[in-house]
Order: structure tokens, then sequence, then C-alpha cells
């Protein structure tokens, strides 16, 4: 149900309420001894930082995870507590910030160690750290065969606690080889170091179906499953029931009929092949509609699927709503992603007709498209 809306060009709906609810049904598919790291990085996947994490502290999530300090000063507007980690690697002019906002950083080399260590000896207080193991990725971690070398850094330097390993997979849900010789190799630099309270994860919502039941894992990263998107790949998170948190909307600005021929969009490369109704949507490129949707895109109005036509454009794209049994009028509501009339364009329909991935879709949703909360409480 649209909340406030009448007047919005574009907006995205979310439903806080699903949110809670994914996050519920997740935890209650995990072995109990896992933590929930909910990751919420870029905005909450586009969602909304503020109001996603709130909702997630109330619903119980156990960790966040970010990929800055700029989004770790932010959540701790929401709450303060709840153990923060980051990601991405710190830059040495952003670590001073570390102490002060309480936020755990990912160490992926020795001089990163050394740095945070100095650190903590001239503030006179704890930093606990996160140590990354590359173990086939080749972005953040220090390379496997060498995490000793860091551990023992982090162990020498009493000013750091540490607090976790982790790993990323380059392959989760689409080449179980390559994960399961990442998890190995994982395991044999982390295994030694084992011990209680160290929160050890390397799986996310698409790794985790190869989660094994032993071993000492005790955490797992969620970002895209909690926002109701299932990853790629079958997991036992399949049977999970999750519900898409963010549907998409703009309105119609004008409705013209044109003749057969007319050349339409802003290139003018697209030919009318009979007389048509065309319909300007209030939205374009600069909202988050990329343009690998020109000609091949679809919209609903009324229920009905519409082809977005020609080229989309910074502000505005063209429909083809010939056949639609009614003319749509301005200011009518077009739903990009979402459910309208018992039809559903997901996005995962939307990221492949962009030719982009879920994740993508969510993170260039643009400022200027309003988020719009609804209010109903979970059950």
């Amino acid at each position: 149900m649209s909340v406030g809306t009448d007047n919005l060009r574009a907006w995205a709906e979310v439903n806080l309420a699903r949110l809670e609810r994914n996050l519920a049904h997740i935890r209650a598919a995990l072995p109990p001894h896992l933590r929930y790291v909910a990751v919420v990085k870029a905005d909450a996947y586009g969602h909304g930082l503020a109001a996603v994490a709130a909702r997630l502290m109330r619903a119980g999530a156990d960790v966040f995870a970010l990929a800055n300090l700029d989004e770790a000063a932010a959540l701790r507007e929401v709450g303060l507590g709840w153990p923060v980690l980051i990601l991405s690697a710190i830059l040495p002019g952003e670590r001073a910030r570390v102490p002060a906002l309480d936020v755990m950083p990912t160490l992926s080399s020795v001089d990163e160690a050394n740095a945070f260590a100095d650190l903590a000896a001239r503030r006179g207080r704890k930093i606990r750290v996160h140590l990354k193991v590359d173990t086939g990725m080749g972005r953040l971690g220090i390379w496997h065969t060498q995490f000793e070398e860091l551990r023992s850094a982090v162990a020498a330097a009493p000013g750091l606690e540490l607090a976790g390993v982790f790993t990323h997979f380059s392959s989760a849900g689409s080449n179980d080889e390559v994960t399961e010789t990442q998890r190995r190799r994982f395991l044999k630099a982390v295994q030694p170091v084992a011990r209680p309270g160290l929160l050890i994860h390397a799986d996310n919502s698409a790794g985790i179906g190869s989660f094994p039941e032993g071993g000492p894992f005790n955490g797992v990263r969620i970002g895209l499953l909690q926002f109701g998107v299932r990853p790629a790949g079958g997991t036992f998170l399949d049977r999970v029931h999750v519900e898409p948190v963010l549907s998409l909307h703009a309105r119609v600005g004008l409705v013209k009929n044109l003749p057969a021929g007319t050349r339409v969009s802003y290139d003018g490369t697209f030919k009318l092949r009979r007389p048509s109704r065309i319909a300007v949507l209030c939205a374009g490129y600069a909202d988050g509609l990329p343009t690998r949707l020109s000609n091949r895109g679809q919209v609903l109005i009324a229920g009905r699927r519409c082809p977005i036509i020609g080229r989309v454009t910074m502000d505005q794209t063209l429909l083809d709503v010939t056949d639609l049994p009614e003319a749509p009028q301005p200011g009518e509501r077009a739903t990009l992603i979402g459910e309208d009339g018992g039809q559903v364009l997901t996005v995962n329909d939307f990221a492949r007709a962009a030719d982009q991935v879920a994740w993508e879709v969510f993170c260039t949703v643009s400022k200027r498209v309003r988020r719009v909360y609804t209010r109903d409480s979970a059950t």
C-alpha cells in the first residue's frame, strides 16, 4: 500500500515489517550457535541505513557490517553498543576515528596491524580487530599461507584484541568447487586459533549453501537475503520464507498518441511500427533506471506489463501502453519492481533486463527517489 506518495514522481516503498519477519525466519533456520552479522553497507543496499538498522536492532541482529567509517558514524547515530565490523580497508588518515566510533577494523597486513597497535598505545585503549584471510578472492586479506604472520603481529600488540577472523568466497552459489577450495584453505589457516568468543565467519547468503555442520564457524553474514532476495545457487535457506522488502514506483507524467513511423527516444533510433499510445514515465537513469533497460525493460501499469521503448534518458522513460484496455492518466502509478494487480516484477527480473546483479539494482536507486517506509508492525 502506498504511504504519502501522491505528490512523488518516483519513490521506493520499504516494508520494515517484512524486513523484521525475514530476519526472524532466517535466524530460525540457522544453527542456534551462529551469530547474525547484518550487512548494511551502501545505505543498507539502498533501503536506507537509519531505518533498516533501527529495525534490525529491534529484531535482534548480533553484529553490523559496513563498508567504511562514514557509514559507521551514521549507524552510531541510530544506536550504541552493537558490535560494528568495517569490511573495507581503512585509510591511514581515517584510522584515528576508529576508537571514537568503537568499531572493529579489518586487517589484511602486518603494516596495518602495527599502525593500529601504535594508535591503541597512543590512545591508551584496546582496539578490537578482525583479520581477513585471502583464500582466493584476490581483494582484501592476507594470503592464507601467510596468515600466521598477521596473527602473530596482533598477538604481540598489547593494544589489539583479536575479535574475529573471516574470508570471502569469490564464487559462492555459482562454483562449488572453488568455494570448497577456499573453505579448506580458510579452515587450515584458522583452526589453530579457533576458540570460544572468537567470531569466525566465511559465509554470506549464497555461500551458506556449502556450510559444514562441524568446524569452527559461529557467524554468518546476511545481506541480500534479509531484503527478501535469494542469491543464485541453492542453499538450505531456500526453504526459508522471505518477502521482498523494497518496491520501486514512478508516476506517468504524460500520455500521447503518435502515428506509425514516428521516431521516438532521445537518439531517434526507435521507430514505431504501428499507431501507438505512449506514456512518459517520470523516472530515468538519474533515478536508477540504467540505459540498458532501453527497448528491453518492462513496467507494470494497472496490472499489465508495458514495454520500455527507445532510450532511457536522465529524467524520463517512454512506455508503449497501446495494449492497455484503458489509457493511463497523468499521475497514475507505474511499478518497476514489485506487485501490481497480481503481476510481479522482481528485482531479479529488473536485474536480468538491465544486465546487472540485484545488489547493483538496489544500490543505484538514487537519492532523489524518496524512500517511503511502511509503518505496519511485524507479526
